[in-house]
């Protein structure tokens, strides 16, 4: 049973096929949960939700030191190589229902390649989509993931000079979901270290949007 001062955050991956959402959803958990790989056609086909153990060492509540639990939906991307715009729409909106509809959301995670230039037709695909399925106040709710940051790094970019050098589309983008961002290399797994420093990241930017949780439910 649950220790009754531990958190759980819940999170749900978003973005286009192949920026390595599965990827990312299984470093946050610590585990290989979801179907990751190289592929010619789009992997995930559904949605699906992913555990964590108890995580010591990263907070505190209540005077004492506390574990925090992940919970990661993993959704299929789009566009997709097999299902419509409206098809992923509705499989992610039911699943946010069915798995956060009682206790809430705290962060959509928007997945982009940090290796790739982010294109005002891409961004705009992506953000309606993240509007329709979170409402008014997503940019309240969503932070930008950065993934195959080691390969920006071995092209000799630091985060700073990366975002000196970014396009106008994702700075835009940065800005408007209030600089929440995080650059994750996409080895197979990261190191504990690691995935504690983005854990932490996480957490900032929900507490600083006050633990508010986004209620989504599938007839709205």
């Amino acid at each position: 049973m649950a220790d009754s001062n531990d958190m759980t955050i819940n999170l749900v991956v978003l973005g286009k096929t192949q920026t390595g959402k599965s990827a990312a959803g299984n470093s946050l958990l610590g585990s290989s949960d979801f179907a990751s790989r190289l592929s010619p056609s789009s992997v995930t086909t559904c949605c699906s939700l992913g555990h964590s153990g108890r995580i010591v060492g990263l907070i505190r509540r209540n005077g004492r030191e506390s574990a925090l639990r992940v919970r990661v939906l993993d959704t299929p991307g789009y566009p997709h190589s097999a299902l419509s715009k409206e098809q992923v729409r509705d499989m992610v909106r039911a699943a946010l229902a069915q798995h956060f509809g009682e206790e809430g959301l705290h962060l959509a995670l928007l997945v982009l390649r940090a290796d790739l230039p982010l294109c005002p037709d891409d961004s705009n695909d992506t953000v309606l989509l993240i509007q329709e399925l979170l409402g008014p106040t997503w940019k309240d709710f969503t932070a930008v993931l950065l993934t195959h940051a080691d390969k920006a790094e071995e092209a000799g970019y630091s985060e700073e000079t990366y975002l000196h050098s970014a396009s106008s589309t994702l700075l835009s983008l940065l800005s408007s979901v209030q600089h929440k961002y995080i650059f994750l290399d996409n080895h197979n797994s990261i190191i504990k270290e690691e995935r504690n420093i983005v854990l932490r990241k996480l957490l900032n930017f929900i507490q600083k949007n006050n633990y508010q949780v986004l209620h989504k439910h599938s007839k709205e």
